[in-house]
């Protein structure tokens, strides 16, 4: 069988995103766990698969996978990726603000100018049950005593998909590579966890590094920026409008307080389009 596809990417977290008008037509694990290979197939942090729309009022249902073949419920780069894909492909039929479906709920986007999309992430979710997260604890900071890395504090919120947040000195020299896999793989999580480790720098500017479930570091994480904000917006030490550096680029996130949706702002770029075998 011949697979069409687009690879695209938001500040260097890629994807392809795969059109699938028929149920037939969405991959399995193992044949997406074989193209995400860098090496051997076509290389990607997390597919795409868009399907028809299963609401009334939206544009269509896209559904996330990552790199081992696991389905996630959301990802916000890829958000913008799709709504960037369906204005390319003539979907949105000329508007400019798009109504999508999702596993983690209904998502709404902005498109904002060449390449820059808005999307409303939705209300943050800090209860520990919407991860789920495991605890005793009746608020954070909550703590687990990890091997070789002690007590390790963090926070933890849901934007459609489970985040723990650190709060770190320098994220240059945070531990993402050997406490990322141990945190996203605790007991406590049973759907494992995507982790953050947030550096403030100022009210308006913090540094975010990303851990993500089923894929290791990556080069940007939307969601992750959103978790990010609402953590350190909700602590005190964030304003309304914050810009989070990311080891790809910058997102502009944007969010009133508790209770109200949180806005992520950012690019959306097509690198080429192709066709495999599988």
């Amino acid at each position: 069988m011949i697979l069409s596809f687009t690879k695209m990417h938001g500040l260097g977290n890629d994807f392809i995103v795969i059109d699938a008008p028929r149920a037939a037509d969405v991959p399995s694990s193992q044949v997406l766990r074989r193209l995400a290979d860098r090496h051997t197939g076509i290389g990607f942090d997390q597919a795409l698969v868009v399907t028809p729309a299963r609401r009334e009022g939206t544009l269509a249902y896209y559904r996330v996978f990552n790199a081992d073949g696991s389905e996630v419920e959301q990802c916000g780069n890829g958000a913008r990726c799709v709504a960037d894909w369906l204005r390319r492909t003539g979907r949105s039929h000329g508007e400019d603000i798009l109504v999508m479906d999702s596993p983690g709920g209904i998502v709404r986007a902005q498109l904002r100018g060449p390449g820059i999309v808005a999307v409303d992430m939705g209300v943050p979710d800090f209860a520990p049950g919407s991860l789920p997260f495991t605890t005793v604890a009746s608020a954070p900071p909550y703590a687990l005593d990890l091997p070789g890395h002690g007590r390790v504090e963090f926070a933890v919120v849901s934007i459609g998909n489970p985040h723990a947040v650190l709060t770190v000195p320098e994220v240059a020299t945070a531990a993402v590579a050997t406490l990322g896999p141990v945190l996203e793989t605790h007991a406590a999580f049973p759907r494992r966890v995507n982790v953050g480790f947030l550096e403030i720098v100022d009210a308006g500017h913090v540094k975010l590094r990303v851990f993500e479930r089923g894929v290791g570091e990556t080069e940007a994480c939307g969601t992750g920026a959103c978790a990010a904000v609402a953590v350190g917006r909700k602590a005190g030490r964030l304003a309304r409008e914050v810009e989070v550096q990311l080891p790809g680029g910058l997102l502009q996130i944007s969010w009133e307080g508790p209770g109200t949706s949180i806005w992520m702002t950012g690019p959306a770029a097509t690198a080429f389009e192709g066709r495999v075998e599988v």
